[in-house]
């Protein structure tokens, strides 16, 4: 992933910083030299580019070090504030209050990957305890309200569309209609070229329409430098109030995306980070350099953490910590681990940890629980329960429907076993659960 290139050749570039052995002007010059390669290669705009590396290297070479620090430290700390900088130094948050209907309305170039965000939105909307609902204007293209109409189903969020009418600023305003008193309304609107006067046409007129609290652009992180041209054209047309940043998963090119920024001057206030509808997060510039540089983002980790927490009953606690601990229990946990994300994302999150393992053995851990939460499937309900009762036949039995080897399911029992163990040794000590200590003496 080039997002990931970025961050790595920038933790690279700090690397040398700490390794060599004097601090002097042909270091500082180097580590900008570097800095620059790894912004241009990730499609940051030439003239940012030079912005950024020339104000690192003034403050760098001029600044007087502050007390109780060294000067890498210092150097550190003004690379991560210029990138912090450059993305906007404070969050923009959408305002949102429940009660008070917010409208959204999604733009963006056709595959920008609008439909999915705009479903994303709703999701993460919904988690946070607001009530969210779609609305389909794209009378263009095919299959795009059954798109979104899938997408909603999935997240169990309501939708409006009508394939049938060809008039977006009616279906929107019916939409607005059916929907009044839901929090938010997220309108997805057809996807549109620049140089499209009829689609921009259209999208000034539902604009004018709908009068929402918020433009929204999406943008296609795989586009490089094409993303500043395209935000500037549609930020003529209608005034774009934020920028969602999607597919920053794959083959991003994110600095090109990023750049759209300094375009238009709005903020990004959301990334969409994965595939999965809970793949999006809101965009916080200083955690994101953080990842980047391999600071990691420790308050994100804990935010995940939070969302995908299992609440776990006082009595079953007690069981788990006297060693009644099933391989249903376990499955469970495997099950909130996998709605926090893919495990090299949450990795990335925690310092020192971002570029320090390498990428096949990342895969092999995601492989094997992947493969543990398939093997824990094709046991019987017994066997979850008593997983002693796994004999010989029955390993075989269980490796062969899960389309795994013995030697897996073995080695899922032994983990499991040590797993129990260890929570039976905990058994005489005291957790701070519930809000009190719980002591099983």
């Amino acid at each position: 992933m080039v997002l990931e290139r970025l961050g790595s050749s920038l933790y690279d570039a700090l690397k040398k910083v700490f390794k060599a052995p004097v601090m002097d002007e042909k270091t500082i010059k180097e580590l900008v030299r570097d800095i620059q390669r790894a912004l241009l290669q990730s499609d940051v705009n030439v003239k940012l580019v030079l912005e950024i590396s020339r104000r690192i290297e003034d403050r760098s070479l001029k600044e007087k070090v502050p007390p109780g620090i060294s000067r890498r430290e210092h150097i550190t700390k003004v690379v991560y504030e210029e990138l912090t900088r450059f993305l906007g130094e404070k969050p923009t948050q959408l305002k949102t209050e429940p009660g008070k209907r917010t409208v959204l309305m999604l733009v963006g170039i056709q595959g920008s990957g609008k439909t999915t965000a705009a479903a994303k939105l709703a999701k993460y909307f919904q988690k946070r305890g607001l009530k969210p609902a779609l609305v389909c204007t794209d009378t263009y293209r095919p299959g795009a309200y059954a798109q979104l109409q899938q997408l909603a189903k999935r997240a169990n969020i309501p939708i409006h569309g009508n394939p049938k009418e060809k008039k977006a600023a009616k279906i929107a305003l019916t939409g607005l209609k059916q929907f009044n008193s839901h929090d938010i309304v997220i309108i997805d609107t057809a996807g549109r070229h620049k140089e499209e006067k009829s689609l921009i046409n259209e999208m000034k007129k539902l604009e004018k329409a709908l009068k929402p609290h918020e433009v929204i652009l999406v943008i296609d992180g795989t586009i490089g430098q094409q993303a500043a041209v395209q935000a500037k054209a549609f930020h003529e047309a209608t005034p774009i109030g934020s920028i969602l940043v999607a597919k920053l998963d794959g083959s991003a090119r994110g600095g090109g995306a990023l750049s759209a920024v300094a375009a238009i001057g709005a903020p990004i206030k959301f990334i969409s980070t994965g595939e999965k509808i809970g793949d999006i997060e809101p965009f916080i510039p200083s955690r994101f350099v953080g990842r980047l540089l391999g600071m990691g983002d420790l308050q994100s980790l804990i935010e995940k953490v939070r969302e995908a927490e299992v609440k776990v009953p006082e009595k079953k606690m007690r069981a788990f910590l006297s060693g009644r601990f099933t391989l249903t229990d376990m499955f469970e946990q495997f099950e909130s681990m996998k709605s926090m994300g893919p495990l090299r994302h949450l990795l990335k999150m925690i310092p020192g940890m971002t570029y320090n393992i390498p990428d096949e053995m990342m895969e092999l851990a995601e492989d094997t629980l992947s493969n543990w939460r398939v093997i824990i499937q094709s046991m019987t309900p017994e066997e979850r329960e008593k997983p002693k009762t796994l004999s010989a036949s029955r390993i075989r039995r269980v490796a062969h429907g899960s389309g795994t080897k013995e030697k897996e399911v073995k080695e899922l029992l032994e983990r499991y076993n040590m797993l129990r163990k260890m929570m039976k040794s905990l058994r005489r000590k005291r957790f701070p659960f519930f809000g009190k200590s719980l002591s099983l003496t």
